[in-house]
């Protein structure tokens, strides 16, 4: 017989329909989804501005191409200038504060730095 004849009978939830059902679901797949991501190993990675090992001068020296100025000002913000903008000229890098030159807007904007407003 079915429910029509036992009206009385409260129809059961499937498991998964039941709040701690759902959470079982939800941290399974996050748990397959972590796994797949260590196990892929496709975290984004910074470009490499400065080869590892290198020596103060060959680090302050500038790859030919890489003509973006990354400065940091008096509050510690990091500002990259490039060729044309009005205090391009003007900026001087000095690597021992962490200033460096880039290669591409993108791999600044990427290493965390902001375009100069001017």
């Amino acid at each position: 017989m079915g429910n029509a004849a036992q009206p009385w009978r409260k129809r059961r939830t499937p498991w998964w329909r039941t709040p701690k059902g759902r959470l079982a679901i939800v941290l399974a797949l996050l748990a397959i989804s972590s796994a797949a991501y260590v196990a892929a190993d496709n975290r984004p990675r910074l470009p490499a501005v400065h080869s590892y090992g290198a020596s103060s001068s060959e680090v302050a020296a500038r790859k030919v191409g890489c003509d973006i100025k990354g400065n940091i000002n008096e509050r510690g913000e990091h500002i990259y200038h490039v060729p044309g903008q009005e205090y391009y000229l003007a900026t001087r890098i000095n690597t021992a504060r962490g200033e460096r030159w880039f290669c591409s807007e993108w791999e600044a904007w990427w290493a965390g730095w902001r375009k100069a407003k001017v």
